[in-house]
């Protein structure tokens, strides 16, 4: 075994294990990553419309950008911007109305533009643009963005050892968790994508279901308030 991982493994033993959160704190982190993945929102609601719209390598495509997306704030919680935001109110005002006032901006505009008839064979994003969208809608999920700030300094033990070790530890697992959820969502959706197309209700879901969700979730994100814990 060569590389970073043989280096960490032939770290002492009290010292490797310091590096890493317990064994009980990851377990706690994952379960409550698990539990915030599966609540539907922006992530969730981009990834079945890319699959109902334009199939399951595209939802994929989606997918990847939106765990990149969440990689960032696993970036930014390692360098120590989430402990940042969790002290200051201004900062933390920034990052929820401009995660907010995407959502919303996105809502509006779906509601008011007249869906296209969706076809099985017909691509309306390529893999480039999904991928950069999913990027841009993780990136500023003010669900994510709370969470890090809420959850993740709760599951870090400074005397444990470095904290950014920590953080990007967990973080990662979420990332991972992430992707298997969201896979999980792209894959169902487009199971029945072929159901979906054939319904004549699709573009009166498309259209305002889906614009009037996100306009919802950028209403709740902007009554979000800043953890004090």
């Amino acid at each position: 075994m060569t590389g970073p991982i043989s280096i960490v493994f032939s770290l002492p033993a009290w010292l490797r294990f310091r590096l890493v959160p317990t064994l009980t704190s990851m377990l706690a982190f994952g379960i409550a990553s698990v539990v915030l993945l599966a609540i539907p929102g922006p992530a969730v609601t981009y990834i079945v419309n890319r699959s109902v719209a334009d199939g399951r390598t595209v939802a994929l495509a989606s997918v990847a950008g939106l765990e990149l997306g969440n990689f960032m704030h696993v970036i930014a919680a390692t360098v120590g911007l989430s402990a940042v935001l969790a002290t200051s109110a201004t900062a933390f005002s920034v990052v929820k109305w401009v995660g907010a006032g995407y959502l919303i901006a996105v809502g509006v505009k779906i509601l008011m533009t007249r869906p296209e008839h969706l076809s099985g064979s017909t691509t309306h994003a390529t893999y480039r643009r999904a991928f950069t969208q999913g990027v841009v809608v993780n990136t500023l999920n003010p669900k994510v963005a709370l969470f890090f700030l809420s959850f993740l300094p709760q599951f870090i033990d400074p005397d444990r050892g470095p904290t950014w070790t920590q953080a990007l530890v967990l973080g990662s697992m979420f990332t991972l968790l992430g992707a298997i959820t969201d896979c999980t969502w792209a894959m169902t959706a487009s199971a029945v994508r072929s159901v979906l197309l054939r319904g004549r209700a699709m573009p009166f879901i498309r259209r305002y279901v889906s614009g009037s969700t996100l306009v919802a979730l950028g209403l709740v994100a902007a009554r979000a308030q800043r953890s004090t814990s």
